[in-house]
């Protein structure tokens, strides 16, 4: 029990330093090619904090554990929105631009409510069980082609586009720190699963419980560093933009992808709680944005004490 708690933390560091090493890599590497500056923050940083969540998941379903591979990312979205942005407004409320509150936030909502209604096949489809299958991971990356063809779009409507930055290391050097940035997480991703399950055996919890309390908080510190940093700098569009983007990453690709290479999955523990927090969660990113163009510290901390009630439940029922 204590060698898995050591190898857990072990995991969860190499997930972080790993995913801290990507992003540089791929980040310089970019602009080695001349990459906008817009699109890597709304990309490859978002990819890059999403990174230890794919891994996981990825090393989840070829184990099997398929609850927390729904878990994972059920509960990163639910902490992304409520605990981190939370966090981010009460050390400074968070400024939300026009475009993104008619256009990034409602897409958010739309994809978190698109996950539920395929998901729940009996409730609205009188199916035998509730589940995702390949055919639901081909419409959730189409959905995520759509956004990633917004993005572009949204690029080439910009004048700073033409302003490249010199990147940070030379493109070897920048290839070299994508591979050992991918090299962390996916060693750290298979031990984060393998003793989050024996730990949550030992003591009986369900998989479930440990996916959307562990397994995310874990996965989602790289959010939640570079959140905290991005409040403290003043940096809101870089801070927002990475919890809609790593919540978009997170449903579209840290799940659909997956899925379509290994297959349906039918996770059975989950509760309806679970469900209706995700797009719960959305709703009010979206609706605190779009009220006042601002998510106050009041809100701030009504995200948290939602977040807070919720947990508490997690593990009640």
């Amino acid at each position: 029990m204590i060698l898995n708690l050591v190898l857990l933390i072990v995991g969860f560091a190499l997930l972080i330093k790993g995913a801290d090493i990507f992003v540089d890599g791929a980040s310089s590497t970019a602009q080695n090619f001349k990459v906008s500056k817009m699109l890597i923050g709304l990309t490859i940083i978002a990819f890059g904090t999403s990174a230890p969540e794919f891994a996981v998941s990825m090393s989840a379903l070829a184990s099997g554990s398929t609850d927390m591979v729904f878990g994972n990312v059920v509960g990163s979205c639910i902490l992304n929105s409520l605990l981190i942005l939370g966090v981010a407004a009460v050390i400074r409320p968070v400024k939300v631009k026009d475009n993104t509150v008619k256009k990034e936030l409602p897409l958010c909502l739309l994809f978190s409510t698109a996950l539920v209604v395929l998901f729940l096949d009996v409730q609205l489809a009188e199916g035998v069980t509730n589940s995702i299958t390949r055919g639901d991971g081909l419409i959730i990356l189409l959905f995520f082609c759509i956004f990633l063809y917004y993005l572009i779009s949204l690029t080439k409507q910009k004048k700073e586009l033409n302003e490249y930055e010199k990147p940070k290391f030379k493109l070897w050097k920048s290839l070299l720190f994508v591979l050992i940035g991918l090299g962390g997480i996916i060693f750290g991703s298979n031990l984060v699963v393998d003793n989050a399950s024996d730990i949550a055996k030992a003591i009986g919890l369900s998989e479930r419980v440990i996916a959307l309390t562990v397994i995310a908080f874990g996965t989602s510190l790289p959010e939640l560093v570079t959140t905290i940093v991005s409040a403290k700098k003043g940096e809101q569009d870089l801070l927002i933009g990475n919890i809609i983007g790593s919540n978009i990453f997170n449903i579209c690709v840290v799940l659909g992808i997956p899925v379509v290479i290994f297959g349906t999955i039918s996770p059975t523990s989950f509760q309806m709680l679970d469900l209706v927090l995700l797009i719960l969660s959305s709703f009010m990113l979206w609706l605190f944005a779009e009220t006042k163009k601002t998510i106050t510290r009041w809100q701030g901390i009504l995200m948290l004490l939602v977040f807070a009630v919720y947990y508490i439940l997690v593990f009640v029922i």
